[in-house]
């Protein structure tokens, strides 16, 4: 395992392959120094002696000690334990953890190559190759991120009817030695500052588009790959300092007839295995934001609390029912996620068949509870910014620049005129309202919102995963035995529940 010092020093060996408002810059440049920060602190975290259960792992290839982020989950305890790990560390840095990506797309890939290998009956190595890779990456403590997203171009258009048929990412030219591939993927969280780029499909294909049923892993300066990448940086400051200054970025990676070795591919042309990748990492990815996202909803949470406190308001009515709204989201999200881990098995569950095994016996959460928390959840955000905004008031987006609090012109004014509780120091209610203008009217927390929505899937995508995978069958045939109806049928409806 490594330091976050060893982590930084290996992203500034990397070649420039980035590039942001225009110029070619380091992965180390001081942009991305608040992203690295919040990555860093999963190193500084696991390496205290009071983590250990919750940070790090015993990988199932090597029997050594490995960091979580890199590891396979091979019990219901791992996934309890990925989903508490990524809700201490979102809580220490005030938001996401940025290095969910790789150990959700690792997680993803693993069973999916099993299962591919498992079809073409030994004519393919995708499994043995992943092993190998994923070996490396557990040994270097290394952070991958996961490239799924495509262009998409014409969204009326499958993969293969596309005019432009790099408008997803797809296998250009196969050789004895490899893949080249070409194609871009947007909106990839830490892509800028991570080791490893995992790449996978991004929905259900068809035989026509088995050129677009691709994944592999390259690393992030790779030949034949550029970034173009969004930092999201808060506004600097230089009096009034923040506890931690939390800092992302987002990539559009645009592969240019990029070479891939067969060692580092996964998944070349089995369409069947493409849309299950997808689907597979999406389902993943949305178990850990059922740590994050509660993460994000403490800190929401204590912003609502101070913010009534400093008003002043604290003790009205009003104020305890939207904590009570804010608690009960936050919760019932977690508890989402921690059912899913509970009822996690080596299983998927296909429509209309029920749950069948899946992978070579590492453990999966339950779709349904994954889907249901990350949907109520993700929904939740514009009601929470909402609730913000009703107890802070106006004053959060007209609150004076910090340099006025330290002029001796307006300073002792500004102290004194934006004082409204009592009880607390004038000092300690303007470093709130600045926080809160962080959390609440910056460019990043625009973004921040955009990303809790839409990131690990929109909310039509888990309605959908839950609508498809729901046994609704068994809930009409209940209520046609209650009504009385032809149709009913409550002992068979017994015995699917005495199955489960």
């Amino acid at each position: 395992m490594r330091t976050k010092k060893d982590y930084i020093k290996g992203l500034s060996k990397m070649k420039r392959n980035i590039y942001y408002d225009g110029q070619l810059i380091d992965r180390t440049d001081e942009l991305q120094m608040d992203c690295l920060n919040t990555i860093g602190t999963t190193y500084d975290e696991a390496a205290k002696p009071e983590n250990q259960e919750l940070c790090t792992a015993t990988s199932h290839l090597t029997g050594e000690k490995i960091n979580r982020f890199t590891h396979i989950h091979q019990n219901k305890e791992d996934l309890h334990k990925k989903q508490d790990m990524t809700r201490m560390l979102c809580q220490k840095v005030g938001g996401c953890i940025q290095r969910c990506m790789g150990i959700d797309g690792s997680n993803a890939i693993y069973n999916v190559s099993f299962e591919a290998d498992k079809v073409k009956k030994g004519e393919t190595n995708y499994h043995e190759n992943f092993k190998k890779w994923l070996t490396r990456f557990q040994k270097e403590d290394l952070v991958g991120c996961c490239a799924q997203t495509d262009v998409k171009g014409d969204r009326m258009l499958r993969p293969a009817d596309q005019p432009n048929p790099g408008a997803y990412v797809r296998i250009k030219e196969r050789t004895k030695d490899g893949i080249i591939v070409e194609g871009c993927k947007v909106h990839i969280s830490e892509a800028s500052v991570a080791d490893e780029v995992l790449v996978l499909p991004t929905r259900a294909l068809r035989p026509e588009d088995k050129d677009y049923a691709v994944a592999f892993a390259v690393p992030g300066d790779w030949e034949g790959l550029k970034q173009v990448v969004t930092i999201h940086n808060l506004r600097p400051r230089d009096h009034y300092k923040r506890g931690f200054v939390p800092g992302a970025t987002d990539s559009y990676m645009i592969f240019d007839n990029c070479f891939v070795p067969w060692e580092r591919v996964f998944l070349a042309g089995e369409y069947q295995h493409g849309g299950a990748c997808a689907l597979l990492f999406a389902l993943f990815h949305r178990h850990s934001y059922s740590g994050c996202k509660p993460a994000i909803g403490d800190v929401i949470m204590g912003m609502a609390a101070l913010g009534a406190e400093v008003n002043n308001i604290h003790k009205q009515s009003h104020v305890r029912e939207k904590l009570a709204e804010l608690i009960m989201t936050t919760e019932l999200g977690y508890a989402a996620g921690y059912t899913a881990s509970d009822l996690g098995k080596a299983e998927v569950y296909i429509p209309g068949v029920g749950f069948v095994p899946y992978g070579p016996g590492s453990f999966i959460p339950n779709s349904i509870y994954c889907n249901v928390g990350r949907c109520l959840s993700g929904e939740a955000v514009w009601r929470e910014a909402e609730i913000l905004c009703d107890i802070a008031g106006g004053v959060v987006a007209t609150f004076p620049h910090e340099k006025d609090f330290i002029n001796p012109a307006t300073g002792e004014a500004l102290l004194k005129y934006t004082k409204r509780n009592p009880n607390m120091s004038s000092e300690d209610q303007a470093q709130f309202w600045r926080f809160l203008g962080d959390a609440m009217c910056s460019a990043t927390a625009g973004i921040h919102n955009i990303g809790s929505y839409h990131g690990g899937g929109s909310p039509i995508m888990e309605q959908i995963a839950i609508t498809t995978q729901y046994d609704i069958e068994s809930r009409k045939k209940l209520v046609k035995y209650i009504a009385g109806m032809s149709g009913g049928d409550r002992e068979a409806l017994s015995k699917k529940k005495a199955k489960k």
